[in-house]
């Protein structure tokens, strides 16, 4: 992706510098894979919290000062980069449809880190709290999601995750996400995770509809790796790697095709009112 140069976002809070070590998690394998099936964290970042808490004991990480390395501070740039493109992006369509858009922050980890939403941990995967309205990466996962789950490596892997993550907080700013919450109350688990698929597929269409408009910044290959990505993180493929079998009814993001199916409407069309997965999926 062409970056270099370009403005970048005041928004981003770098806590890598003074993040506690890696959390040590319990739970055994049962509990490592209930992480894993979270990829990405999206928009039920207190489930995460909490299912971190419990499997960790709810630690308190001590915090230390580190110099970050010259990659570490390129990174931080390009996910500056990123993020204002998100900003300039939603704040136009917003605009357009008589609307204000109201920017998150995004907060990059190592380790562990305290939220609005609980305590998380870098095996959560990146995620969306809605209780503080922030993003929150620890860099460290997309080196795991080329090694363990497959996917190519590339900058725009990156800028696609954090596309969508700033999907769920446009359906927190439409009140998609209250909505949802609201439906799945009374349901049965395998209902209230359909409700829960079509919010992180309506996320991947929100992901796709911001590059459509950031076209003019994309290289070659850019799309292909969203959708590497996309493939890599679709709950039969993660499912099928870790546990060696498939069980649709527990799903909560879609499976691999449904996330590249989505992800790539949103960037053909470019039309926010294209993306009512909540219809379309069920």
């Amino acid at each position: 992706m062409k970056w270099l140069g370009r403005r970048q976002s005041d928004n981003v809070e770098d806590r890598r510098g003074l993040s506690g070590g890696k959390a040590v998690l319990g739970g055994g394998v049962i509990g490592i894979i209930i992480l894993l099936l979270n990829v990405f964290g999206g928009e039920t970042g207190q489930t995460v919290g909490n299912a971190l808490e419990q499997l960790q004991g709810n630690p308190q990480p001590t915090e230390t000062a580190a110099p970050l390395s010259k990659e570490d501070e390129e990174m931080g740039n390009f996910v500056r980069v990123i993020l204002a493109d998100n900003e300039d992006i939603w704040g136009k369509l917003f605009a357009e449809n008589g609307m204000t858009y109201k920017n998150p922050k995004l907060v990059l980890f190592r380790g562990s880190v305290q939220t609005a939403c609980g305590g998380a941990s870098s095996a959560s995967g990146p995620f969306y709290c809605p209780g503080d309205q922030k993003v929150y990466m620890d860099l460290d996962f997309f080196d795991e999601l080329k090694t363990k789950f497959g996917a190519k490596g590339g900058d725009f892997a990156i800028a696609y995750v954090i596309a969508h993550e700033i999907g769920h907080h446009v359906q927190t700013l439409l009140g998609t996400s209250a909505k949802m919450r609201e439906a799945q109350e009374g349901k049965s688990e395998a209902e209230a995770n359909k409700l829960s698929v079509a919010l992180e597929l309506q996320a991947d269409f929100y992901a796709g509809v911001w590059t459509h408009y950031n076209k003019e910044h994309l290289d070659t290959g850019d799309i292909e790796e969203a959708l590497s990505a996309a493939n890599a993180v679709g709950d039969d493929a993660i499912q099928s790697k870790m546990q060696g079998q498939i069980v649709p009814d527990s799903f909560t993001h879609g499976t691999s095709e449904q996330r590249m199916y989505w992800f790539k409407k949103g960037f053909t069309s470019g039309d926010i009112n294209q993306g009512n997965t909540f219809n379309e999926i069920r």
